[in-house]
């Protein structure tokens, strides 16, 4: 069996940089055989200039909209981007098909070895079929209306069954898709199949979705209007919508609350209490590029790490965002959040992203017996700068 040997300036192993000189050596499939110090090497080491670490994690995207990269103008807020999203993601298949390939071999590209892909139909399925990436598909639930609660859910079951016949080995499970877009009657039809997936939710991404929660104001109310949605069913709580809803992720796994850019810290606590209550583990999405081109703010990411929360990063979709690259969210996050250690900000984007998609079987992490793709990032110090470069080693 052949083998294939690889060393570089610094090795970050998922959780940690490496203390030693070590060596990654691998069989010819990519899978992780030994890590030894380099003396005991051998001869035929490649060694790079830069960071050796796991291929990164793409925890959040939306694969099926690539082909509305730059349709939607910066800054609308979320209200008017999702009427957008509604009103234009409408386009011949051929187009949307080329685009997803597209999509799917720029993350390749960049050094993304498995994402967590949004999924409202099928579409996606001709690319993912070819095995070029790991995928969990969230099989994404949306209806305001209680009336079309029965025929959402079964169109949902719908897509469901076709990603399983057609990938039998495929992660899978249904999510809904805000709060502001699941009646109380869809959430009773999705719940039961919540138990032991990860479930995802966009979460608190706009100050318009507390004030929905809180007092039935703000600009969803518009959105509603502009689609003729009645909302007469829907009663305010009096709570911040995260605090509205999550007893419903009860059974969940993994809870992957996404955007999070007005969580407050009394609603960090209160995930992450009511995780131990559940007995699930709660994971943050940073998605800041798409943040800061939808709403032009950002999440506390201070007050996130305050609280040792679970973070893993994604990159939203090419209707939000001017690329899906994980090396391009690290780098908006060194910007703006300079006093991050970089051994941090590598693990949101490698083994923790792998456990909250549950793919850290394989990847995240540079681990005997595990194949989880090696990159190197180049012109990388203390901090990923505009400089540093990302290249696939495997």
């Amino acid at each position: 069996m052949s083998q294939q040997k690889f060393s570089a300036d610094r090795i970050f192993n998922g959780k940690q940089f490496l203390a030693n000189e070590s060596v990654i050596i691998t069989n010819n499939t990519g899978t992780i055989i030994d890590i030894v110090p380099k003396k005991e090497a051998g001869s035929n080491v490649q060694h790079f200039k830069g960071i050796l670490a796991p291929g990164f994690i793409n925890a959040h995207c939306h694969l099926e909209l690539s082909h509305m990269k730059g349709i939607i103008p910066e800054h609308t807020g979320l209200p008017d981007f999702i009427l957008s999203i509604v009103n234009q993601r409408h386009f011949p298949e051929e187009k949307i098909l080329a685009e997803i390939a597209n999509a799917e071999a720029a993350m390749i590209a960049n050094g993304i070895v498995a994402v967590g892909d949004i999924s409202n139909n099928a579409l996606t399925l001709k690319q993912k079929k070819k095995g070029k990436l790991a995928y969990y598909n969230f099989i994404e639930v949306s209806g305001w209306k209680p009336e079309i609660a029965e025929p959402r859910y079964l169109n949902a079951l719908e897509v469901m069954m076709q990603f399983k016949e057609q990938i039998p080995a495929a992660n899978f499970s249904l999510s809904p898709h805000a709060p502001y877009s699941v009646s109380s009657l869809l959430w009773e039809k999705i719940v039961p199949h919540f138990a032991g997936n990860t479930v995802t939710i966009h979460n608190q991404e706009t100050i318009a979705e507390n004030q929905l929660f809180n007092d039935g104001s703000g600009d969803f109310i518009g959105m509603y209007q502009a689609m003729n949605i009645d909302q007469t069913h829907f009663t305010p709580t009096g709570k911040s919508s995260l605090a509205s809803y999550i007893h419903q992720l009860n059974m969940a796994k993994n809870i992957l609350l996404v955007h999070n850019t007005r969580s407050t810290e009394t609603d960090i606590v209160l995930a992450h209490e009511h995780s131990k209550t559940a007995n699930n583990k709660v994971y943050w999405c940073l998605c800041v590029n798409a943040n800061l081109y939808i709403e032009n703010s950002l999440p506390d990411v201070d007050l996130l790490r305050k609280h040792k929360s679970n973070i893993v990063v994604g990159t939203d979709s090419l209707s939000s965002n001017h690329s899906l690259s994980i090396l391009d969210e690290l780098k908006t996050i060194h910007k703006r959040f300079p006093d991050i250690p970089l051994a941090e900000t590598l693990q949101w984007a490698t083994l923790n992203g792998a456990r909250a998609l549950q793919l850290n079987h394989q990847f995240g992490s540079l681990e005997i017996a595990k194949k989880p793709g090696i990159i190197v990032l180049e012109n990388a110090g203390e901090v990923i700068s505009e400089n540093t470069t990302v290249k696939r080693v495997l």
